[in-house]
């Protein structure tokens, strides 16, 4: 069967209609190859007067087979190289057959399918529920379809970068303003219609760099104004990605020396590039994570099967605070009524004003009308009225992270609200189940543990309490989902996953500072490590004080379970700095300097406070610290069962951690260094740096047993 059906209308043009057999979506495979090359065929042997593309699917075409990139190794990456050429050969002959050439883009087109559409002459867009762009390089990959090189040559390199390197997507407006989107329409059927009017009124088609004598914008590499830039470019991507992710520099090559040489060469150019990304183990990291466990995620992997899909239409958040509003703000703009409660009315308003700041940009930028801005600020109710969270489907407490206290506001909210309500904490560290003491309905208590700033982090972590009902759990997880969040669920444990984690991070940051480490090397060989920020400036934001508190509470509350609590190398440091007055960012002083008007830089205080002049400094060691502390946590909550999953360990320690984005994420990370090897490291380092670093049985176990880390 084929991929491709071929059809002749009575205006003699030929209508290549996309529909892939037995599949939901179109997909640029081997199939698509040979039905698109059967295609060219055909079309040598007809008289005809134009070509549309469109598509039988509720999509336009969904991209390339990551199944088959995903198993693609060097061995196989000839055949890969093939198929990609032989495709790239169909598509130029197409466009370059002298007729008029259309796409009909009636949903998303987004990868391959966005590189199809360049092939044509001319591109209509329905004005709903499309969307386009190149986002192979979120997958550690480059577009192999001719993505690069056509985006290029029609909008220069500098405009086609943020497209390619970033992998930003855009709708047909932006299509249009860009000059890659030549119309918009209503219907499928006013779309089919200018199509056909176009061929019509163009019997003969060129593509912009086919015309002889004609000019790339902004010039091609020598030109002097790209010739001033692309020296630092390398050096630009190398700054965001510190050199692990190899993606955007094979791009910025295929760009540049694609303009170079004629398109056909700079096809295969791109081809190579392509095939040898595909094959890199950074590529397999990030597909099988941001791919395959994030969809896992969406459909709902973790959310309880049985229970029926709700919506949230009312959502209470106790406690006005930054990271109330944001919940408050992240809600009410997904068409959720907000009530923001806080001790003091003026307080509460003040938490809508995040809200209004926010929006207020927003319309200045054009990114959002003044009509939707009212809605979405009309849907946020602040006040300091307990009464008014009557008729809420969900109440998220955000105070200070006192026991007391999210008892009292527990206990006020509950006495509002229906036995079917859920209520949640926002706690980053506190278990679940004992602060589901306090409540009535222990059953319908949960966790919702959002990021700061709440308005840009993606991820939400869902903590089930000893008697978390499923009930709870499915609403609290069609909740993120609704706010456009990703959800991960936990079971209970002080930390949960990722503060839990997270906190290995910073501790043994701080640690290796005591031991006399210099600062800047523990910094930069986290950078080097590939992490979004070092040890020490994220203490900074976090404060030592909270540090500090955190740890004295956790003493307490072992003390009263007659638990022992393990003292961390860390604590004499922290101790220190908070003895001298430098708590962190929001104190103007921490492990960093915070001067006014200037960046900030490391305090030259540690030197002479810290640092051992004579102590070897090894690179490599300090990033494995970093590395190896958070993966043995990891694996130690797993044998806990405070993890439950592969992919929400992986997806967790990215997108709430800052776990390096090249490794795929923790369990990963372990995966593709080998359990063997793992254990051996990990081993030096717990000889070498202490008893934090022993190896968990469960780790020891599966390499004797030959397993990796993989959700069956």
């Amino acid at each position: 069967m084929s991929s491709v059906i071929y059809e002749k209308d009575q205006h003699n043009i030929v209508h290549l209609i996309l529909d892939k057999p037995n599949a939901g979506a179109n997909l640029m495979d081997n199939e698509f190859t040979d039905s698109l090359s059967a295609a060219v065929e055909q079309l040598r042997q007809d008289d005809y007067t134009g070509v549309i593309f469109r598509s039988a699917k509720s999509t336009f075409f969904a991209g390339g087979n990551l199944d088959d990139l995903f198993t693609t190794q060097k061995e196989n990456a000839a055949q890969l190289y093939d198929m990609v050429n032989r495709l790239k050969l169909a598509m130029r002959e197409i466009e370059t057959q002298g007729k008029p050439v259309v796409a009909c883009i009636n949903g998303a087109a987004l990868g391959g399918g966005w590189e199809l559409a360049l092939s044509a002459h001319y591109r209509i867009a329905l004005n709903k529920g499309v969307i386009l762009g190149l986002p192979e390089v979120t997958l550690g990959l480059l577009p192999g379809g001719g993505g690069v090189i056509r985006m290029t040559r029609l909008l220069g390199v500098q405009a086609a970068m943020p497209f390619l390197l970033e992998g930003k997507q855009f709708k047909p407006e932006k299509g249009l303003e860009l000059g890659l989107i030549n119309e918009v329409v209503d219907s499928p059927e006013a779309m089919l219609e200018s199509a056909i009017n176009w061929i019509k009124e163009n019997p003969t088609a060129t593509q912009p760099y086919d015309v002889k004598g004609s000019k790339v914008p902004g010039g091609k590499p020598k030109h002097p104004g790209l010739a001033k830039m692309l020296p630092i470019a390398p050096a630009m991507i190398r700054a965001k990605t510190k050199g692990t992710l190899p993606a955007p520099e094979s791009i910025l090559a295929v760009m540049v020396e694609g303009l170079e040489v004629d398109i056909d060469t700079a096809m295969r150019i791109e081809s190579r590039y392509f095939v040898e990304l595909v094959c890199s183990q950074v590529a397999k990291n990030m597909i099988g994570t941001f791919w395959y466990q994030m969809n896992e995620i969406k459909t709902g992997a973790a959310r309880p099967k049985s229970i029926e899909r709700k919506k949230v239409k009312k959502l209470g958040v106790l406690g006005a605070g930054m990271m109330g509003a944001g919940i408050a703000y992240s809600s009410a703009m997904k068409g959720i009524e907000v009530v923001l409660k806080d001790v003091s009315f003026e307080s509460a308003e003040k938490g809508k004003a995040y809200s209004q700041n926010i929006v207020d940009k927003k319309v200045q930028k054009k990114h959002l009308s003044q009509e939707k801005a009212d809605v979405l600020l009309n849907a946020i109710l602040p006040t300091d009225n307990a009464q008014q969270l009557a008729g809420c489907d969900l109440v998220i407490e955000a105070v200070f992270e006192n026991r007391e206290l999210k008892a009292s506001v527990t206990q006020e909210a509950e006495a509002q609200l229906s036995t079917q309500a859920v209520f949640a904490s926002n706690t980053s560290t506190l278990p679940i189940t004992g602060l589901a003491q306090a409540s009535n309905r222990p059953e319908n208590y949960i966790g919702l543990h959002f990021f700061s700033p709440v308005d840009k982090m993606p991820l939400v972590e869902i903590i089930c309490g000893e008697k978390t009902s499923d009930e709870t759990l499915a609403l609290a997880y069609d909740y993120v989902q609704q706010i456009g969040k990703t959800p991960i669920v936990v079971n209970d444990s002080r930390g949960f996953y990722t503060s839990r984690v997270f906190g290995t991070f910073a501790n043994e940051g701080i640690a290796m500072l005591g031991e006399g480490i210099p600062a800047a090397a523990i910094e930069n060989a986290a950078f080097l490590a590939g992490f979004p920020v070092g040890p020490l400036a994220v203490t900074d934001e976090v404060s030592l004080t909270l540090v500090e508190k955190i740890r004295k509470q956790t003493m307490l509350d072992l003390e009263a379970e007659g638990k022992e609590y393990t003292h961390h190398p860390a604590e004499k440091t922290v101790d220190k700095m908070v003895a001298l007055e430098r708590s962190g960012k929001l104190a103007g002083a921490g492990f960093y300097d915070y001067p006014t008007g200037a960046k900030k830089h490391l305090w030259s205080g540690l030197k002479e406070t810290f640092e051992d002049a004579n102590k070897a400094i090894d690179l490599q060691e300090i990033k494995d610290r970093l590395l190896y502390i958070q993966a043995i946590e990891t694996v130690r909550c797993l044998e806990e069962n405070v993890l439950t999953s592969v992919r929400d360990a992986n997806i967790g320690s990215i997108m709430g951690i800052g776990y390096p984005v090249w490794t795929g994420g923790i369990l990963q990370f372990i995966n593709q260094t080998g359990l063997d090897a793992f254990i051996k490291r990990a081993e030096h380092l717990h000889a070498n740096c202490g008893q934090r670093f022993e190896v968990p049985t469960l780790l020891k176990q599966m390499a004797k047993d030959k397993l990796t880390f993989k959700d069956q």
